[in-house]
C-alpha cells in the first residue's frame, strides 16, 4: 500500500511545449538513488536542459538537475547523471522507430509522484522553427482577446 494517494507534480518543463511541437506522450518510471527521491519530495527538480534517448534497447534520461540532498552526505548523488527509464519494451521500440525517421526528440515534460513512486511524462517532440514559435503565440492572444471579447459582450447583456 502507497504511503501517498494521487500526483504530486515536483517540476514541468515549460519550455518545451513553446520549442517543441508535442506528438505523443509517455509515461516512464525512473531508476534513482535514496537522496534522489529525497531531493524530488522537497520539490527540487530542473527539466529545462533534460533529454531522453534510446541505447541498446533501454532508454535513459539525461542532463536533468535534481540537486544534491541537502541533509545527505557521503552517500549523496551526483546532480546530473544519466538516469535510466522504466518503460516497456514495446514502448522503446515505438520510440526508438520515431526517433530514427529523422527531425523527432524525446523531451521530459514533467516530473511527479503518481502513488509514492517517481515518475516522468516523456514526450515524442519535433523542433518548431522561429515563426512557429510566433505563429503559437500570436494564435494564443487572439483566443484570449476572443474570450475577452465575449465576456464583456455577455456582461453587457446584449
Amino acid at each position: 500500500m502507497p504511503r501517498e494517494q494521487g500526483e504530486k507534480v515536483v517540476a514541468t518543463n515549460r519550455r518545451a511545449r513553446h520549442e517543441y511541437a508535442i506528438e505523443k506522450t509517455y509515461e516512464a518510471g525512473l531508476v534513482l538513488t535514496g537522496t534522489e527521491v529525497k531531493s524530488l519530495r522537497q520539490g527540487r527538480a530542473n527539466l529545462s536542459d533534460g533529454y531522453a534517448y534510446i541505447n541498446g534497447g533501454e532508454a535513459f534520461l539525461d542532463a536533468v538537475n535534481i540537486p544534491e540532498y541537502s541533509q545527505g552526505h557521503w552517500t549523496n548523488h551526483s546532480a546530473k547523471r544519466v538516469r535510466k527509464l522504466l518503460l516497456h519494451k514495446e514502448e522503446i521500440v515505438k520510440l526508438s522507430h520515431a526517433i530514427s525517421a529523422g527531425g523527432y526528440t524525446l523531451v521530459p515534460l514533467k516530473l511527479y509522484f503518481l502513488d509514492g513512486r517517481a515518475k516522468v511524462e516523456i514526450a515524442v517532440a519535433k523542433g518548431k522553427r522561429e515563426f512557429e514559435k510566433r505563429q503559437t503565440i500570436r494564435e494564443r492572444e487572439d483566443k484570449r482577446e476572443a474570450e475577452r471579447a465575449m465576456r464583456t459582450r455577455n456582461r453587457t447583456g446584449e
